[in-house]
């Protein structure tokens, strides 16, 4: 069975969340990295608002000066079922840029 990679960017990610992907169906997430893109260190957090509540992948992690964060490692992955929504928020305006790697669609 054929599957449907898909990515998806957000740039200069600050202090309003901003949604990187709302899932249509069951979607495996692959891959979160989330670059500082400025000259300080920063925080950022990561989750899922499942239509109720935020549900934190990292929550004000560290992200040093010119570094990335690697949400996901080590082959890890989770499943979003439709409705979900992938957000991410800095502690510094404009200070993130953020690309997220989906499985789209997969069996149930």
């Amino acid at each position: 069975m054929a599957q449907n990679f898909r990515r998806y960017t957000n740039n200069d990610v600050g202090t309003s969340a901003a949604t990187s992907f709302t899932a249509n169906s069951y979607d495996t997430v692959v891959g979160i990295s989330v670059a500082n893109i400025t000259a300080s260190s920063v925080n950022a957090s990561v989750f899922i608002n499942d239509g109720t509540n935020d549900i934190h992948l990292v929550k004000t992690a560290p992200i040093p000066a010119g570094s990335a964060l690697q949400v996901l490692d080590g082959g890890a992955k989770f499943v979003m079922q439709s409705g979900d929504a992938l957000k991410i928020v800095s502690d510094t305006a404009s200070s993130l840029d953020v690309w997220v790697s989906v499985v789209d669609d997969i069996s149930t």
